[in-house]
C-alpha cells in the first residue's frame, strides 16, 4: 500500500532559499524549474512490490539537475559529499537506497524524475536520499551515471512566502530537451515509438555530429537490460527538396545513428534497423520555420520484446 503522508508545509513562514550542493568544477546545471506552491511525492522507503512507499509534500519547489562531464566516480563516490553539505545545512537524512536495494527499475519509474536529456537513470546504478528539515523543508537527491557522464537531481521543498516564477530558463549550453513531459524509455515502452530529441546533423549531413547523446545513452541501456527487443531508427526531414532525395537523406541519417549505437555501445547490428520516411510522416506543419524543425528528426520504433 501507498504511504501517504500529507504534510502540508506552513503557509505563513516566508519562503525559504532552496539547497544548492557544491558540486565539482566540472558540474553543469542542465535544467531548473521553481514553482511557488506544487507538490512532491518524497520517497520514504524501496519499491514494495505494489508502489515506492512516499510522503506527499507541498510548498515551493525547486527542480534543478546538473551533469558532471568525464566524471570517473561512483556513485557514492558522488553522493557522499552532498550528504554531508545537507546534514551541515540541517537536514535530517530520512531514507537511502541504491539501485537494487531501493528496487531497480520499478522505483525508478516509481518516483519523480526530470525528463531526459536533463536527467539520466541507469536501473542499474543510481542511490536515492530524501531529508526533511523541522517541519517546512524537505529534499530528494537522485545520483546515477552513464559511460560518460554523471547526473545529480535535487528536489527541494521549502515554505510558500512570494511567489516564484514558474519556470526559469536552462542553462544555454545545456542540450535541448528530448521530451517535454514523460521520460524516454517511457515513452518508447508505452507508445512504440520515441524522438530521439538530443541528436544534431549539420545542414544537409547525413552523419550524426560526434558528441556524447543522452537519448542514445538511455536507449542502449534499455536495450542491455531487455536483449529480446529490436529497435528501428526512422529518419524523418520536412518537405524542401524531392521525396526521393529527402527518403536517402532520411535513411543515411537513421544508418548513421544505429552505427553509433553499433561503435559505442556494442549493440548487435541484429537488434537495429535504419530506415527513412522522407517527408511522409510530418509531426508539424511544413507550411512553417516551426513545423519543418520538428518534421527534421530520427525516431526509435519498438519492434519487438522477446
Amino acid at each position: 500500500m501507498i504511504a501517504r503522508l500529507a504534510a502540508l508545509l506552513c503557509l505563513c513562514a516566508s519562503g525559504a532559499a532552496a539547497f544548492t550542493p557544491d558540486l565539482p568544477a566540472a558540474a553543469r546545471l542542465l535544467s531548473e524549474r521553481e514553482s511557488a506552491l506544487d507538490s512532491y511525492r518524497l520517497p520514504v522507503g524501496p519499491f514494495d512490490g505494489e508502489t515506492v512507499p512516499a510522503t506527499l509534500v507541498e510548498g515551493r519547489i525547486d527542480r534543478r539537475t546538473w551533469r558532471i562531464d568525464g566524471s570517473g566516480s561512483t556513485t557514492l563516490q558522488i553522493l557522499d559529499p552532498i550528504r554531508s553539505q545537507i546534514e551541515a545545512a540541517g537536514y535530517d537524512v530520512t531514507f537511502e537506497c541504491e539501485d537494487r536495494i531501493c528496487g531497480g527499475f520499478d522505483f525508478r519509474f516509481g518516483t519523480e524524475v526530470v525528463p531526459a536529456p536533463h536527467m539520466f537513470v541507469d536501473v542499474r546504478d543510481f542511490r536515492m536520499l530524501s531529508a526533511v528539515k523541522g517541519e517546512g523543508e524537505a529534499l530528494g537527491l537522485l545520483v546515477s551515471r552513464s559511460r560518460s557522464a554523471a547526473f545529480v537531481q535535487i528536489v527541494s521543498v521549502s515554505p510558500p512566502g512570494d511567489a516564484a516564477p514558474e519556470e526559469t530558463a536552462p542553462d544555454p549550453a545545456a542540450p535541448p530537451a528530448a521530451l517535454s513531459e514523460s521520460d524516454m524509455v517511457d515513452t518508447l515502452v508505452r507508445t512504440g515509438h520515441v524522438v530521439l530529441g538530443d541528436l544534431t546533423f549539420g545542414t544537409g549531413a547525413d552523419a550524426l555530429d560526434p558528441g556524447d547523446y543522452v537519448t542514445l545513452e538511455l536507449l542502449a541501456d534499455y536495450l542491455a537490460t531487455n536483449p529480446g527487443v529490436r529497435i528501428a531508427l526512422v529518419g524523418h526531414t520536412d518537405s524542401v527538396g524531392g521525396l526521393e532525395t529527402n527518403i536517402a537523406l532520411s535513411r543515411r541519417r537513421a544508418q548513421s545513428v544505429r552505427q553509433r549505437l553499433i561503435d559505442r555501445y556494442q549493440i548487435a547490428p541484429a537488434r537495429l534497423e535504419g530506415e527513412g520516411m522522407g517527408y511522409l510522416a510530418p509531426v508539424g506543419s511544413n507550411l512553417t520555420p516551426e513545423g519543418r524543425e520538428l518534421n527534421r528528426r530520427v525516431e526509435a520504433v519498438l519492434l519487438s520484446d522477446g
